[in-house]
């Protein structure tokens, strides 16, 4: 035990960096639980358009959206979301699954919809990467 106390006393630098990966790490596997997205897998997300109806809301940019996206999806980027306030307001009661190319800026822009009133947001999981890794079809319509 000793030598271990004499090991992280020689070595500050190898410590922390253990410390602050593993840190990282736990805050990637269970940070969308902390944030309170609740974070759909890409089948659960088809599952929730073709059985509820849901809105598909993409909230990359205009280009990004062009170059091919879900279905019937909204294209709204996430620097819109404050001014499209109103015209979101009326998916009030209807489940909105928000997607971005990653997931981040989903969960960013979820947390902002429940602020809005909206009661059923949801992220996709991993974001288009997720659906393009699931082999999903995506459009350029």
């Amino acid at each position: 035990m000793q030598q271990l106390f004499e090991f992280a006393g020689n070595h500050l630098v190898l410590i922390s960096l253990l410390v602050a990966i593993s840190l990282m790490l736990i805050w990637n596997l269970y940070g969308s639980v902390m944030s309170g997205v609740k974070q759909l897998s890409p089948m659960e997300m088809t599952r929730l358009m073709n059985n509820d109806s849901a809105v598909v809301l993409d909230v990359r940019s205009n280009n990004d959206y062009n170059k091919g996206h879900v279905l019937g999806s909204l294209n709204i980027p996430d620097a819109e979301i404050p001014s499209k306030r109103k015209d979101l307001e009326k998916y009030k009661t209807q489940p909105v699954v928000v997607y971005c190319e990653l997931g981040n800026v989903a969960d960013r822009v979820v947390r902002t919809l429940r602020a809005y009133g909206l009661e059923q947001v949801y992220a996709l999981k991993g974001g288009l990467g997720s659906w393009r890794q699931a082999n999903l079809p995506l459009t350029k319509e």
